[in-house]
């Protein structure tokens, strides 16, 4: 190879370098990815009612309410959800594949566990509720009472699963719709932070 041939070799090469290196200065680092959006609350399913969020130490989960098969049941919960009644409690009762169980002020105080599940406003809801449309499916929602629908107050529970044989005794008023895997989550003595109506100012 002549020398007049290797100097042009030489030179197309070192021009390539040259310009390989300055697109490489000057290239733009790719465009941060857009974060992912927050999760949207539940969708509600027709003839539901208000929406209570329940905010706990695992996180948050929603609940729509069924004012029309249960308005007094309804109307009692979001009363003391309004009063705050439920914030700062812990939950009380779990039985995996069960249910998850809350609503006792005594669950404030950590040395009063042996007494948590028998507490309550002080105020029955003063009738049963039960309807043939609204079941204990997964993610019901549903007022505990120690023998008497009547005199359920203010614990209500969680079903984890279907639990038919609970339908006659029991009123269901809410369905879990955002929030079922914070349900699962949830362990005996779990703080509930604060109890909201959404959209409530």
């Amino acid at each position: 190879m002549s020398v007049r041939i290797l100097t042009f070799v030489l030179a197309s090469v070192l021009a390539g370098a040259v310009a390989s290196s300055a697109q490489t200065a000057t290239a733009k680092p790719a465009p941060a990815k857009t974060p992912a959006a927050a999760a949207k609350p539940g969708q509600t399913s027709p003839g539901a009612g208000p929406v209570i969020v329940v905010e706990t130490e695992k996180g948050t989960f929603e609940f729509e309410t069924y004012p029309n098969e249960a308005p007094k049941t309804v109307a009692h919960i979001l009363d003391l959800v309004n009063k705050r009644f439920y914030n700062g409690q812990r939950v009380h009762r779990v039985v995996p594949g069960f249910v998850i169980q809350m609503g006792d002020p005594a669950t404030r105080d950590m040395t009063k566990q042996a007494a948590w599940g028998s507490g309550g406003s002080g105020k029955p809801i003063g009738v049963a509720e039960i309807s043939k449309t609204r079941t204990h499916v997964r993610g019901a929602v549903a007022m505990a009472h120690a023998g008497d629908a009547a005199k359920a107050d203010s614990q209500f529970y969680v079903t984890l699963a279907a639990v038919p044989r609970l339908d006659p005794d029991y009123t269901v008023f809410g369905k879990i719709i955002s929030g079922m895997d914070v349900v699962l989550k949830i362990a005996q003595t779990d703080r509930i932070v604060r109890v909201t109506v959404r959209g409530a100012k």
